[in-house]
């Protein structure tokens, strides 16, 4: 059994889980990595609104650095014994409105390219879509009898990847110049997934 739970955990947090140990004796807590991720996926969204061919570069680089950090808090939290209810709910919001300030950026960075006003339709869709899940997956939360006080859901996955881990193609995708077409598809992919976690939230019902 817990082989199998060993598993299902995903291959960033597998060495998120090693490299946090350097943090453990250090004055460092869960909520400092938060804001410091949030604060990363801001900047990132603003550079990619600003545009420009080195500033959108740094943006990928500096939005998937923060989507990997993101598992830092979680490991160092159970490290340090110091979960709490304000961490769990603070990561939340951070994830939403981390994803909510990518597609923002990306749609104003668009806008006045190929995809001209689809561009800003996309990311607002994009946005809306990351902050309705942020709620209903905080609904899931509470509703699946499977997951502990503290424990949030997962992303669908497979084979040690969740389907989160495509954000990490960010960075490549941009610096090889297919940055369009995979703002067009993560937009389309952040609304289908959106839809998901609601059906999800009320098939849990009572």
């Amino acid at each position: 059994m817990a082989q199998d739970q060993k598993t299902k955990i995903p291959y960033d947090q597998r060495l998120a889980r090693i490299m946090v140990r350097l943090l453990g004796p250090s004055p460092i807590r869960p909520n400092h990595i938060t804001g410091l991720t949030l604060i990363m996926t801001l900047g990132a969204g603003v550079l990619f609104a600003i545009g420009g061919e080195i500033n959108v570069n740094w943006a990928a680089g500096l939005f998937v650095l923060a989507r990997f950090f993101d598992h830092f808090d979680g490991e160092l939290a159970r490290l340090q014994g110091s979960t709490s209810s304000f961490g769990y709910y603070f990561d939340y919001a951070a994830g939403g409105i981390g994803y909510a300030a990518l597609f923002i950026g990306l749609g104003i960075g668009h806008w006045q390219g190929e995809l001209g006003i689809w561009a800003l339709v996309l990311g607002a869709a994009g946005a809306a879509s990351a902050l309705v899940s942020l709620f209903s997956n905080l609904g899931i939360d509470q509703r699946s009898e499977e997951l502990g006080d503290g424990e949030a859901v997962g992303y669908p996955g497979f084979a040690g990847f969740e389907l989160e881990d495509g954000i990490y193609l960010l960075a490549p995708v941009t610096w090889f110049g297919f940055l369009t077409p995979f703002f067009v598809a993560a937009g389309i992919g952040a609304t289908i997934y959106c839809l998901w976690t609601i059906w999800t939230y009320f098939r849990l019902a009572p």
